[in-house]
């Protein structure tokens, strides 16, 4: 097991490596530092302010290393800094990009973390229910909704909730943060229930999907001949064998509970890495966007790797070779 971490853990940095790349022919091949310098100052700024700003912000020197400047050019510094972590400063405002992560993990992981539990309790036990009454109306209604609640943009879900729940029924704000630990479940519990039902028939399609294959397999039979009642079938046996696709998809969700929810956290105002993504957007700044796409980019990485390990925890037939 220990040789095939290391080598998942090999590939993974080159696959890393590779993303750092991309990225940065991607930025530099869409805009050049000057178009940089104007969108952070302005397209008037005199030629000596766009050079000085170019100098601040480490965009004055040669995109491609050349004789005698192996080390001092852009793509080098593209890979120090985010290699070690060191993402300098934004190019909209100045301040330290990692304080602004950082300053942004906390919002978010209050909105995903709830938003990502609650979602896997109720996603599970509905698609047990369903696949529990197969090849029955209750079976074909909850596929049918599923599909519905899959076909709807999750904008229509969060208009709707602002509106029904924030401005006819007034049971919560609109938009808005406060960290304060009395209110801010108010702030949270609006996002994390439009999260969660925007998601759900995604997640019943999957998982009941998975159960009903489990459900024609020779264990359950032998399970149901032993005399087994339906309702242990489902909860142990069925679950229980099910739990490799299940966690498949759980754990390459986790990524995205630190990077945040753009669109939600956008529409509500929570000040979280969602918004900082959104910000950075419309605001042209470079050095935020190509950071936090490495950052998804890293998290993604570890997940599939950690994906692969967490099999052998739930299923001991599985052998890392």
């Amino acid at each position: 097991m220990l040789a095939y971490v290391v080598r998942r853990l090999s590939y993974g940095a080159l696959v890393v490596l590779g993303v750092l790349f991309f990225l940065f022919v991607l930025f530099f091949a869409v805009s050049t530092p000057d178009d940089i310098a104007r969108r952070a100052i302005g397209d008037k700024a005199m030629p000596e302010v766009i050079e000085q700003w170019k100098i601040n912000h480490g965009y004055d020197k040669p995109k491609w290393p050349g004789p005698g400047q192996w080390s001092d050019n852009l793509l080098v510094e593209h890979y120090r800094r985010m290699l070690t972590f060191d993402f300098g400063r934004s190019d909209a405002d100045g301040t330290p990009i990692l304080d602004r992560i950082a300053k942004g993990a906390g919002p978010s992981l209050a909105l995903t973390l709830p938003m990502f539990a609650i979602g896997l309790v109720i996603g599970l036990t509905l698609s047990l229910f369903v696949a529990f009454f197969r090849e029955t109306y209750i079976d074909k209604a909850g596929v049918f909704l599923a599909v519905l609640g899959m076909s709807v943009s999750v904008l229509l879900y969060i208009i709707a909730g602002q509106f029904l729940l924030g401005k006819v029924l007034k049971w919560f704000p609109v938009s808005g943060f406060d960290p304060a630990p009395g209110v801010l479940w108010r702030f949270l519990a609006l996002p994390v229930a439009v999260g969660v039902i925007a998601s759900l028939g995604s997640d019943v399609r999957f998982y009941r999907t998975v159960f009903v294959e489990e459900i024609h397999k020779d264990y359950v039979r032998t399970a149901r001949a032993k005399g087994c009642g339906e309702g242990r079938i489902m909860s142990r046996h069925v679950l229980g064998n099910a739990m490799i696709p299940v966690l498949t998809n759980v754990v390459m969700v986790i990524p995205f509970l630190f990077t945040g929810a753009l669109l939600t956290e956008a529409f509500f105002g929570i000040p979280g890495l969602g918004s900082l993504t959104v910000d950075a957007i419309n605001a042209n700044d470079f050095s935020t966007l190509r950071s936090m796409v490495y950052i998804s980019a890293l998290l993604f990485v570890v997940a599939q790797i950690l994906t692969d390990i967490s099999y052998t925890l739930v299923d001991p037939r599985v052998r890392l070779e």
